[in-house]
């Protein structure tokens, strides 16, 4: 049987990895959202107003002109449509540029059990259930099974217990789940990188509690495996 000394300190290990594992479940582990950037509306602000002037439109500019400079405007080929483009693109440009805030059109806060119920809910189980058994059950199972191999007295079924906890740790995808979000932080962050011209939508991601938590329990879980299995495993 493990030896009595050695317990304490393999079932306090689990619980430590239980006590990072389960704020990084439930806390938000990113935030992502996009704003409409100043610059980026008065870049398009012109085009804008281009595809918003119909025949309807100028039509009723045209109502509202005095006739003999309408008159004079088509005697010598002038274009309403281009002449409001030209004279109004600017300055609306402009007072974009300086008056108006970034409005934020997206916000989006998930934990990883968020995240799965959301997956569920908008009709894509397989990868929910993919994230829930690798990032909850196998971590949960196998925490259970190694505390459960400490109180067998059979070296032989507590050393078939732990082999089994280590081919289940093979497919633990906690730490791949850590830099998958990673991943989507930086490709968000590469969003609002300068490209020549403003953006008109930037992304902005960070960081939740939730990410440093489960982070944590995935470099705690990383080293103190190969700790508690051996402890765990050790014949009298």
């Amino acid at each position: 049987m493990t030896p009595t000394a050695n317990r304490p300190l393999v079932l306090g290990m689990l619980v430590v990895s239980l006590l990072l594992l389960l704020p990084g479940l439930f806390l938000p582990v990113l935030t992502i959202r996009g704003v409409l950037t100043r610059d980026g509306l008065a870049r398009v602000a012109p085009m804008m107003l281009e595809k918003g002037l119909n025949d309807d439109t100028i039509a009723v500019l045209k109502s509202m002109m005095n006739p003999s400079i309408l008159t004079f405007l088509q005697a010598t080929g002038g274009d309403v449509r281009k002449i409001v483009i030209e004279k109004l693109g600017p300055q609306i440009s402009a007072a974009l540029q300086k008056d108006v805030a970034e409005v934020e059109v997206y916000e989006q806060t998930r934990s990883i059990i968020g995240a799965v119920r959301r997956l569920y809910e908008v009709g894509s189980p397989i990868p929910a259930t993919l994230i829930l058994l690798f990032s909850v059950i196998v971590p949960f199972g196998k925490a259970g099974l190694v505390a459960l191999s400490t109180s067998m007295s059979n070296p032989r079924s507590r050393q078939r217990t732990l082999r089994f906890v280590e081919l289940i740790a093979k497919w633990s995808m906690a730490d791949v789940f850590v830099v998958a979000i990673l991943i989507a932080f930086l490709a968000a962050q590469a969003s609002t990188a300068s490209t020549g011209e403003p953006a008109l939508l930037a992304f902005r991601a960070t960081f939740g509690p939730g990410f440093y938590w489960f982070a944590a329990y995935c470099l705690f879980s990383l080293a103190s495996q190969q700790i508690t299995v051996r402890i765990a495993g050790r014949n009298p």
